[in-house]
């Protein structure tokens, strides 16, 4: 397995200077399914359409010619939002920050013709309730745990991209029998970093600032996160219309401040997961690095806790696979799920 590439490295106080400079306002208050309407029948940066039609019970709509619906579940104390298509198997797919369960659209139509998909917006982000607490990796686990119980799920396929690692493994500690393989997508758990990873990434400790963050993001939500979604080894693989989408939902009241505070529970995790570690997950675990971002490290990260780890580095991808290579992602998880 060939090393990964040095990270980027940052001048953050460059950075930070644009973003606290930047004056232009934010016009951006429409609600995520809102946005959605209004894209009918355009066509999204891989071709696919993504078509709403609205019902008297919920909101359903089509990606490439398959269907799926929009729903909402009481679980742990919230309300959680959540996609849903596709027949067979259950595939759970967590999305990452700053992304919602959209991240997955390029993916969902090839997985539904052969899997039930189920993508949630995890707690606080997207169009889920956004408590003040309950954002480490117990809790957010057991809001999924919740929701498919309700569902009548009770063994799956996970699949999780960035935050959504730490609830994924969250999860699969607690319910090692509930799922029968796990992708991890471009994040370890919390507290097995690659060694200095956390230092280069330096918005983790500006995340878990109290207050600042969102005193400094407001109203400038737009540039603060496209910044990030330009990581992207093929930046236009997130175009203006899906930051559109992202922003929607980041910019309402609470949104900033929920997704900050997923990195502020990062300490509560990394002791939550000291315990879990002293147990390997079971499961078959798969996980994928870009090319251009973790690379073979994160392969390396997750044999801390899993027993059997197999490793795949995304040619041609930075840290969104999911937007960046949904081709290569696709088959990955055919060939993982198959055997």
């Amino acid at each position: 397995m060939s090393q990964a590439p040095p990270y980027i490295k940052i001048d953050v106080v460059a950075t930070l200077t644009v973003m606290i400079l930047a004056a232009v306002p934010a016009v951006l208050n429409l609600q995520q399914l809102s946005i959605a309407q209004e894209q009918q029948q355009q066509s999204l940066s891989n071709q696919t359409t993504f078509d709403i039609e609205k019902n008297v019970e919920d909101l359903s709509f089509q990606i490439d010619n398959m269907t799926f619906s929009h729903h909402t579940a009481s679980v742990n104390g919230i309300q959680m939002h959540y996609v849903m298509g596709g027949k067979g198997d259950p595939v759970v797919l967590l999305h990452g920050w700053p992304e919602t369960w959209y991240e997955w659209r390029h993916v969902m139509p090839a997985l539904a013709k052969n899997y039930t998909v189920v993508a949630p917006d995890l707690r606080g982000l997207g169009d889920s309730s956004k408590p003040a607490s309950g954002y480490d990796g117990n809790s957010t686990a057991e809001d999924i745990y919740q929701l498919l119980s309700k569902l009548g799920f009770n063994n799956i396929y996970l699949v999780a991209h960035d935050v959504g690692v730490q609830t994924a493994y969250s999860y699969a500690a607690a319910h090692p029998s509930n799922v029968s393989k796990l992708v991890i997508l471009e994040a370890p758990v919390v507290g097995f970093f690659p060694p200095g990873a956390e230092e280069r990434l330096w918005w983790f400790s500006f995340h878990q600032a109290p207050d600042i963050p969102e005193m400094l993001t407001a109203g400038k939500e737009r540039e603060y996160l496209s910044w990030f979604y330009r990581l992207a080894y093929n930046p236009e693989a997130i175009s203006e219309a899906d930051i559109d989408t992202y922003v929607s939902s980041y910019s309402a009241p609470g949104g900033m401040r929920a997704g900050f505070e997923y990195y502020r529970a990062f300490p509560i995790s990394e002791e939550q997961n000291k315990e879990l570690a002293k147990v390997k997950l079971p499961m078959p675990v798969l996980t994928l690095g870009g090319e251009y971002s973790f690379g073979s490290a994160l392969f390396e990260s997750m044999k801390l806790v899993a027993r059997d780890v197999r490793g795949v580095i995304v040619p041609l991808s930075g840290h969104w696979i999911p937007d960046e290579r949904p081709d290569f992602l696709i088959k990955e998880l055919a060939k993982f799920f198959s055997e």
